[in-house]
């Protein structure tokens, strides 16, 4: 089966050196019964810009922005079976994750969290997944 490329106009594509510059990244992959997700960085879909300096509200906004592109691709967080978190700044690692708690609804993942460099400035933290459609 080959890859189907997932694109949702609800969530921004990240893997641009600049605002001009297509990216060379798909916002998500199917392939076969997995869904891969690339990397959301807390930027509002319509002006690219980073939407606060505040953690969880790039938390949340990561998130909605990667609910976007799970929906284009028939997903929902609850088939979500691995997701890996990079934060800039490993003492946000309680907001984030508080605000994971409330934003995931009790809904249960597999999850890698560490410390980096995310590669655009003012982005805190970024996030991926890979979700399981079958």
């Amino acid at each position: 089966m080959p890859k189907e490329i997932i694109h949702s106009q609800s969530a921004p594509t990240t893997g641009f050196t600049n605002q001009n510059t297509p990216s060379p990244l798909a916002q998500a992959i199917r392939a076969g019964d997995f869904l891969y997700v690339s990397g959301q960085g807390p930027l509002n879909p319509e002006t690219k810009e980073v939407v606060s300096e505040d953690i969880r509200e790039q938390t949340v906004q990561v998130l909605t922005n990667l609910r976007s592109v799970l929906e284009a691709g028939g997903a929902t967080m609850a088939q979500v079976v691995n997701m890996r978190v990079c934060l800039r700044d490993v003492a946000d690692f309680p907001a984030f994750n508080e605000t994971f708690r409330e934003f995931m609804q009790g809904e249960k993942t597999t999850r890698t969290c560490t410390g980096g460099t995310p590669h655009r400035k003012g982005v805190n933290i970024e996030v991926d997944c890979v979700a399981y459609l079958g």
